[in-house]
């Protein structure tokens, strides 16, 4: 007789992006393992995830908010495990609602990204970190800075994860399709991909494109995304007129690096960033910032330029764009190096087996 399943609750935070395209990948993918998967957060969360086959989904406020909010949360987050056996909370607000699970049960929090603030906002995230890893049975960081916070923060028990980026469907265009849809002619095409707020600098990247005037030979940039600073990214266009169109939020993001010359990164800080995944699986030359994980991920796969620097970050576009074989190099060394990376099955299949050591460790 097979193995009953393992039930595994993922709680997950507010997002918009790449935290719910993880968590849906896990979702859909523990039950090869035998594991079955639940997932809960609020109704951003829930669209992100989507709807993998056979997961079930709760709303749960993630967010912050009033005592009163964060405790109802919290009354409900322990009355959602019960039947579970183990509580996956994704970011670090996540954590603190999942750390109301029943005290028996093994709480795994995996920490996304680092925070971005100082003053008073930063010694609240401080003790929002303190908390969470000392309330958690184990501390999954998604960089090895991550890694070592949880650990200076209390964590009892930290180590460093994989976080795979989920296939990207095919290109289902082909590029000269699709450069025609984005006015690109036979101009180079810069594409970036992610939120639009503070954390991904596409000031700087609009400041960088400042030097092309829109000639036939220069190039377009193309910012795939939404999110907070849209207006303002929009206002910094109008006053330069640097090429750059700003196109939104994209599920075809495979036809965009079919489409791209070179992928601008400028962030001033990421874990195991999904669009350096995706370019370099595509083969795609990128440019982006020696920031969290990014040096260990890209290697030799890319140039890096200094964070906010949009004079270094122009100068090492135009070098790729104007050296077709540095550009090749790069293209060929980022998919030679993504090739080593952990598969999805290898990275679930581990996970699925972290929680049966949690749950025979607390038997």
């Amino acid at each position: 007789m097979a193995d009953k399943p393992v039930r595994v609750l993922l709680v997950v935070g507010e997002t918009a992006g790449g935290i719910g395209r993880h968590v849906a990948l896990l979702a859909e993918h523990l039950g090869r393992y035998g594991v079955a998967a639940a997932v809960c957060g609020p109704g951003s969360a829930l669209a992100a995830v989507g709807d993998p086959p056979g997961v079930g989904k709760a709303l749960l406020d993630t967010a912050r908010g009033r005592p009163d909010v964060v405790l109802s949360s919290r009354r409900r987050l322990c009355k959602l495990a019960r039947g579970f056996e183990v509580v996956h909370a994704h970011g670090l607000r996540a954590g603190a609602v999942a750390a109301a699970r029943p005290a028996h049960m093994p709480l795994v929090v995996t920490w996304h990204n680092a925070p971005l603030v100082g003053g008073l906002t930063g010694r609240l995230h401080s003790l929002l970190e303190r908390y969470v890893a000392r309330s958690a049975s184990l501390t999954l960081g998604a960089s090895a800075d991550l890694t070592a916070a949880a650990v200076r923060a209390g964590a009892r028990t930290a180590s460093t994860t994989f976080v795979v980026a989920p296939p990207l469907a095919p290109a289902t265009r082909s590029r000269a399709d699709v450069r025609a849809e984005l006015g690109a002619g036979s101009q180079p095409v810069v594409l970036a991909v992610g939120r639009l707020q503070a954390q991904k600098r596409f000031d700087v990247l609009v400041a960088a494109a400042g030097r092309w005037v829109g000639g036939e030979a220069d190039p377009i940039v193309v910012i795939a995304g939404d999110g907070p600073d849209d207006a303002q990214l929009r206002a910094e266009i109008d006053r330069t007129t640097a090429p750059v169109r700003l196109l939104g939020a994209r599920a075809d993001v495979a036809d965009l690096l079919r489409a791209a010359d070179v992928v601008a990164l400028p962030s001033v800080w990421e874990a195991r960033s999904l669009v350096a995944q995706e370019a370099m699986r595509a083969g795609v030359p990128l440019v982006t910032t020696p920031v969290g994980a990014l040096p260990e991920l890209v290697g030799d796969g890319g140039l890096f330029v200094p964070v906010g620097d949009a004079q270094a970050l122009g100068d090492a576009l135009d070098r790729v764009l104007a050296e077709p074989d540095l550009a090749a190099r790069l293209g060929s060394q980022g998919k030679a190096r993504s090739a080593g990376w952990p598969t999805v099955e290898r990275a679930v299949e581990e996970l699925a087996a972290t929680y049966r050591d949690l749950i025979g460790r607390r038997r």
